[in-house]
């Protein structure tokens, strides 16, 4: 889930968690509505919430034990060090959670999402204010925990996070879904390539297809709607006898699609 502050991402996942009643419709997790029958709805669902929250008199272990016995699970032992160990927190596991970093205390967060192994797992924010190696053993975990049949919700503003990782998106505005659609679909339907070239001369030929987003002497940067469009730029090219002095072809970009939906 993608969109600007206070487009209602949060809020979402309140009402999903049984923290915010809905004024109208209605939420389920796997099939289970999280009014009517919020008990299965809440033990299917893990939540990684975006602020820091943690009880200051346990350990990390004794935090992820007390997690645990919401659910109704006692001896998952070897579960809780599974966990502890992706994220890196075996050293820290009799730490008091007072004497953690933020960075730990957020992979605390991540591993209470997890201790009842719950089908739909809810990240808010998760990678917000983290080092780059957590970064990536967090998303390494997560990845597996996704091929293993766990589905992830993912809100974020790291845009190149949810291109890399989302398989669909969706994007809110003003508390309205603005789309919906596999992350292929939303990059094929509201950004094109963009061509960057270097020419032998100053100006570009008469009908050339696409956008020109800027010019700096020789060099052209082009917005093109499809691969269509680069195919007739090398044409008009070759046509009006261009050299091609240089060339870069960029993909369509997550940013570009965010920033016209959201304006």
């Amino acid at each position: 889930m993608l969109g600007p502050n206070g487009a209602g991402k949060t809020t979402l996942i309140n009402v999903i968690a049984g923290l915010a009643r809905a004024d109208a419709g209605h939420a389920a997790v796997m099939g289970a509505d999280v009014v009517k029958d919020y008990r299965r709805a809440r033990s299917m669902l893990g939540v990684v919430p975006q602020e820091l929250v943690f009880d200051p008199f346990f350990t990390v272990r004794e935090t992820l034990r007390i997690q645990s016995g919401y659910f109704g699970i006692r001896n998952n032992k070897a579960w809780i060090d599974e966990v502890m160990h992706h994220l890196d927190l075996t050293g820290k596991a009799d730490a008091n959670m007072r004497a953690l970093s933020g960075g730990m205390k957020r992979r605390v967060l991540v591993a209470q999402a997890l201790v009842h192994k719950p089908p739909v797992i809810v990240l808010d924010e998760p990678t917000a204010g983290v080092d780059v190696e957590l970064r990536q053993g967090l998303w390494q975990f997560v990845r597996r925990l996704n091929r293993d049949g766990h589905t992830i919700v993912l809100t974020t503003h790291y845009l190149e996070e949810a291109e890399a990782y989302c398989g669909r998106i969706a994007m809110l505005k003003a508390g309205r879904i603005a789309a919906l659609d596999s992350t292929a679909n939303l990059l094929k339907s509201f950004s094109g390539s963009q061509m960057k070239l270097r020419l032998d001369r100053e100006e570009l030929p008469l009908d050339f297809p696409g956008e020109l987003s800027s010019r700096d002497g020789n060099a052209f940067v082009l917005k093109l709607k499809n691969f269509q469009e680069v195919e007739s730029a090398l044409a008009k090219l070759r046509e009006a006898r261009v050299e091609i002095l240089e060339m870069e072809l960029e993909p369509p970009d997550l940013e570009d699609v965010f920033l016209r939906i959201t304006k």
